[in-house]
């Protein structure tokens, strides 16, 4: 029986933070909640998705996303997570230049289950299995293809992305990223299971199988528009999303989120906001920051 050949390691490459998917029990709840306190809007809903009993919203966080799936059938991964654990994290999806190449790697060296695989002339998209992944989330790694009319898809902030829709809508989800440029995500936060406290273990195990460059803290991983931070298990709290950071430009629409925040009930007592299950953290974007972030 042939095996597949080992690989030597595959370096770091860049790698954006294009996507952070969560799963709530009341899809149109939790997109009243996202656009009304951060003031973005709903730029998708995919219905591709249904085949797996979900459905979803999209909505904009400049040119990264936020998705909402919440199940309508029984016996899906995002309805037992339901169960488990309650509103919450769900996917970490990634954006490389090679989704492609880096799934041989993890394949060869077996350092990580494909559970999803698809591609097609534009993109390539690949989930993998949770299991042995530090984070307690579903890492997903996709690509663009280079081509004239998307010749820096990971370095434009506003460049194509497939979750959006299909490349005949780019101009139309464009708009809606662009009207809301003035967001900007930051940073996400992923508990490890309890009883686990190796942080900088896990932002190793992220450099080794999906290439991302370790951060400049112990136990973060570097994205090229943000940072994803690990922090040690506690007991009796389940693994995963945490917290969410987003950098506001202007103090009037930072405060503006806080307000409408406190109005819907959300905004706790030192000024972090809780919605679906996940610690949202809104920070003043300063205009050197502007400058240097996608």
């Amino acid at each position: 029986m042939s095996q597949t050949k080992t690989q030597a390691r595959m370096p770091p490459v860049p790698t954006r933070l294009r996507q952070i998917a969560l799963v709530a029990s009341d899809l149109e709840r939790a997109a009243h909640l996202l656009t009304t306190v951060i003031g973005t809007e709903v730029i998708y809903r995919d219905p591709l998705v249904e085949q797996w009993g979900l459905r979803n919203i999209l909505v904009p966080i400049g040119g990264d996303v936020i998705e909402v799936v919440s199940p309508f059938m029984p016996d899906t991964t995002a309805g037992r997570l339901l169960s488990k654990r309650g509103d919450g994290g769900y996917m970490v999806i990634m954006q490389t230049e090679d989704a492609a190449a880096r799934r041989d790697y993890v394949q060869s060296n077996k350092l990580a289950k494909v559970i999803f695989n698809h591609e097609s002339e534009d993109f390539v998209c690949i989930q993998y299995h949770p299991k042995g992944i530090k984070g307690g989330i579903i890492p997903e790694l996709d690509s663009h293809s280079f081509s004239p009319t998307n010749p820096t898809p990971l370095q434009t902030r506003f460049s194509p992305w497939h979750a959006c829709g299909p490349l005949t809508t780019y101009p139309k989800y464009a708009a809606g990223m662009k009207r809301h440029s003035a967001l900007h995500l930051l940073s996400a936060t992923c508990r490890l299971a309890p009883g686990d406290a190796d942080v900088e273990g896990a932002a190793r195990q992220w450099e080794d199988v999906f290439g991302v460059v370790r951060g400049r803290r112990e136990g973060e991983s570097g994205f090229v528009n943000a940072g994803l931070g690990f922090v040690a298990g506690v007991r009796g709290e389940s693994g995963g999303l945490v917290e969410v950071g987003v950098g506001v430009e202007g103090n009037v629409a930072l405060c503006g989120i806080l307000e409408r925040a406190e109005r819907m009930g959300v905004l706790g007592g030192d000024g972090a906001v809780e919605m679906l299950g996940v610690r949202w953290k809104f920070v003043l974007f300063e205009e050197e920051d502007v400058k240097s972030r996608l």
